[in-house]
Formats: C-alpha cells, sequence, structure tokens
C-alpha cells in the first residue's frame, strides 16, 4: 500500500487531497497545527477506505520534519509521495513586515518542504516516490504587500525545477501547482466579508471563478501516480488563467 505525507492537511487543500488520497487506498500522514481539525480529516479517510496518522506539529521548527518523517515509517513503513502544501500569507507592505513574520514565511512556506524532502529522501528512492511542491499565482504575479509571499513560492518553483533535475537519476520526480484562488480557510485571515471578497476574486480570474479545493486535490493525487511517470521539473499554472497577459 503506497503512503502519502500531507503537510496543511487540517483544512482546505490539504484537507481535500489526504481525503481523496485515502478513497484510493493510500495511507496518510497528516501535518498541520491543530489535531482537531487533523483527527476529522482522519476519520474522514479511514471512512474512505484508507489509512492515516495526525502528526500535530508546526513545520516552522526546523526539527519538526525529521520527526514527521521517522513517526510515518514506523507506522507504514514507506514514503511514496510528500505532499508539501502548509503555508503562511499576510499581505504587508514592506515598510510594515515584522522581523518574526518574515522569519515565519521562510521558515513554513520554504524551509520546511526543503527539510521535509530531505528528511524523506531515503524513502523516497526506495519507493521512486513523488514530490509535489503548492506554490501560488503571486510567485509570478506583482501584487502590492505580496512580496514577502510571492518571494517564498518563486523560490519553492526554483526548488522544484533544482531538485527534479538532481533526483532524476534516483527516479524521484519533483513537481509544483502554482495555483490560482481557491476556496480555502485562508481568506478568512484578511476579508471580513467572505462572499463579497469571493465576488470580487472571481473578477480577477478569466474564468470568472475561484477553484474548489476537490478541483486542487484531483491534480495532486494525479502528480503522484504511475499516470505522470514522465513528468517531472514541471510548475503547472492551475489558475483559471490568472497569470496570463490579457490585455
Amino acid at each position: 500500500m503506497t503512503t502519502a505525507i500531507v503537510t496543511g492537511a487540517g483544512t482546505g487543500i490539504g484537507a481535500a487531497a489526504a481525503k481523496r488520497l485515502g478513497q484510493s487506498g493510500w495511507n496518510v500522514a497528516l501535518v498541520g497545527r491543530r489535531k482537531t481539525l487533523l483527527r476529522d480529516v482522519a476519520a474522514a479517510v479511514e471512512e474512505n477506505g484508507g489509512h492515516s496518522i495526525v502528526i500535530a506539529s508546526d513545520l516552522s521548527n526546523s526539527e519538526v520534519p525529521e520527526r514527521i518523517v521517522a513517526e510515518t515509517l514506523d507506522a507504514f513503513g514507506t514514503i511514496d509521495a510528500l505532499i508539501n502544501n502548509a503555508a503562511t500569507i499576510r499581505v504587508m507592505l514592506i515598510g510594515e513586515f515584522p522581523p518574526d513574520i518574515l522569519e515565519e514565511h521562510w521558515t513554513t512556506n520554504l524551509r520546511a518542504p526543503f527539510l521535509l524532502i530531505q528528511a524523506a529522501l531515503d524513502a523516497l528512492r526506495k519507493s521512486r516516490g513523488a514530490v509535489v511542491n503548492i506554490s501560488s499565482s503571486s510567485a509570478t504575479l506583482l501584487r502590492p504587500g505580496q512580496s514577502v509571499y510571492g518571494m517564498t513560492k518563486a523560490a519553492l518553483e526554483y526548488l522544484t525545477r533544482s531538485l527534479a533535475g538532481e533526483l532524476a537519476g534516483d527516479r524521484i520526480r519533483v513537481n509544483a501547482l502554482a495555483l490560482g484562488l481557491v476556496d480555502t480557510p485562508i481568506h478568512l485571515t484578511w476579508a471580513e466579508d467572505i462572499d463579497a471578497a469571493y465576488e470580487w476574486l472571481g473578477k480577477q480570474v478569466p474564468l470568472g471563478r475561484i477553484a474548489e479545493a476537490d478541483e486542487i486535490a484531483l491534480w495532486i493525487e494525479l502528480l503522484v501516480t504511475p499516470d505522470s511517470a514522465w513528468l517531472t521539473g514541471a510548475v503547472i499554472p492551475l489558475d483559471g488563467g490568472q497569470t496570463l497577459d490579457i490585455a
């Protein structure tokens, strides 16, 4: 049976991906900061026929990736996929950014994926596994207040391409999804009227709407299955056309 680690698994895209993989019979290590939410996702994974463990951890701690990998291997014996989904975002102009929030972006959005790949490397070599990094259209678009978030996602995309080449000889595939606007709880951190916010956000997308988390989960599953065995080093713009240069 195949095993995936999913970070940010308590809500949104991570939860949707974990449930979808569970339905396909995967073992899933659910990683996030809030144990109660992770347990709810774990129950859904089990109901769908998969197996799961809950690892409540803060990925901004550099010691956590080693523990996540060790607990996953203890539970399931293999790691076939690593889905680096967890992220933080604060929209702030450069003059307003305090050092601790800058550090949080760097440690969560970039250092944690790097350290998780590093910690899981031997297991991924054995399984000839796959890594999916969740990036953002913010790595391409220029928006006031998103310099730090966009910077970390642009670096994650470079890391994706670089490691795809470095690890190809080990038959480890590394790809990324550069997501546009998705219906997830992260929007609640800045929007007072979520319905009005979604209406406004939908107008920023050529296809006229934001995505559902389940739509992203479908692509995540595709990228970790043998159906995409010939794909590595890709950063796929899954954004409804948001980054198209439309006059």
